[in-house]
């Protein structure tokens, strides 16, 4: 009987060390905190958004991002409740804007719209303060833009892809591409082709879309690997020859217009795409509400309607799964600027 005494003694001694040691102390404080941490950003969630939104866009106002960033900024002002504004802060091919997106609060009240030519930055400035794969947490890709090759019609003879590269071919560096500017995606569009066709063509930067547009129907340019949001309408009216889009099937745009596969060149496909990312560190429930809000968003028929227009495809592309077209779109990018050793003007 003494002995078994004993033995409930030991066991409430140890029981007692185990209890109140130092290192289960701190367990427990860490495990209450992670708890009010988790019931904090929950509650935070909840409650967003309380107050103003805003879209940070790093080009210029009215262009391609623009498209996209207001209709949906204004189709969440109504879905939230609460206003969502756009700030353009525009500079070295949206690098500065993403730059000041990439040091903002990650409370939920700004959220950065970038583009595909984000994916070519890293190759192209040697500089930036921010990694796009690190400083940013992929939410959503929101419209996705193929590449279509149009010519001027006064300065290019060819109508159809097999007879434009053997054009390229026999003229080499005879005839020159405009670009919204180096670096862009318009810029390492015709890169890739010329690497693809083994042909050299002649790179006119500008400073933007609209400008190049501007010289090639003024016929100061002889082509242009272009959005097709920009060109549909001057492929309609006539103004520019189309000679194929550079995705995976026709667009209903310029229906006749066949994809580079269709007309022989099956590995070229390029498209330039707007998306929503999160400075990292914003709250997951957070995310996951603007997540769960551009999804509905998306399919209303207002943006729908709106994004058909701009020839562009309204993407199913969240989270992780958008991350991992960022990723491979990096490594893309970085391949063709080292083949073609393209370089800032």
């Amino acid at each position: 009987m003494f002995a078994f005494n004993l033995d409930l003694i030991r066991i409430e001694e140890e029981t007692n060390k185990m209890v109140f040691s130092p290192k289960t102390r701190i367990a427990g404080v860490l495990v209450g905190l992670l708890a009010v941490l988790g019931i904090s950003s929950t509650a935070m969630a909840q409650e967003w958004p309380v107050k103003t939104i805003t879209f940070l866009n790093p080009f210029p106002a009215g262009g391609g991002t623009d498209a996209f960033a207001r209709p949906i900024a204004a189709q969440l002002t109504e879905q939230l409740g609460k206003q969502v504004i756009i700030d353009n802060r525009g500079g070295a091919g949206g690098t500065v804007g993403a730059s000041v997106a990439a040091k903002a609060a990650p409370d939920g009240y700004t959220w950065f719209i970038g583009a595909s030519h984000h994916t070519i930055a890293p190759s192209m400035y040697k500089t930036l303060d921010y990694d796009i794969q690190k400083s940013f947490i992929p939410v959503a890709l929101l419209a996705s833009v193929p590449q279509v090759l149009v010519v001027n019609p006064g300065r290019v003879s060819a109508r159809n892809l097999k007879d434009f590269i053997a054009l390229m071919k026999k003229n080499p560096g005879k005839y020159n591409f405009a670009s919204a500017g180096s670096g862009t995606v318009h810029h390492l569009a015709g890169e890739l082709f010329k690497i693809q066709t083994g042909t050299f063509i002649v790179h006119i930067p500008y400073r933007g879309a609209g400008p190049a547009m501007s010289d090639l129907l003024a016929g100061q340019v002889d082509l242009e690997f272009d959005g097709l949001g920009t060109s549909a309408p001057q492929i309609n009216a006539g103004k520019l020859v189309a000679i194929a889009v550079a995705a995976d099937k026709r667009n209903p745009a310029i229906p006749n217009v066949p994809t580079f596969a269709e007309a022989g060149l099956p590995d070229y496909k390029v498209s330039t795409w707007y998306a929503m990312f999160a400075p990292a560190g914003t709250p997951k429930p957070i995310i996951d509400k603007m997540t769960a809000e551009v999804q509905k968003a998306l399919n209303t028929p207002k943006l729908k309607a709106i994004w058909t227009s701009n020839g562009a495809e309204t993407p199913n592309l969240y989270g992780p799964a958008f991350g991992q077209l960022v990723a491979a779109d990096v490594n893309r990018w970085a391949e063709v600027v080292k083949k073609s050793g393209a370089k800032l003007d």
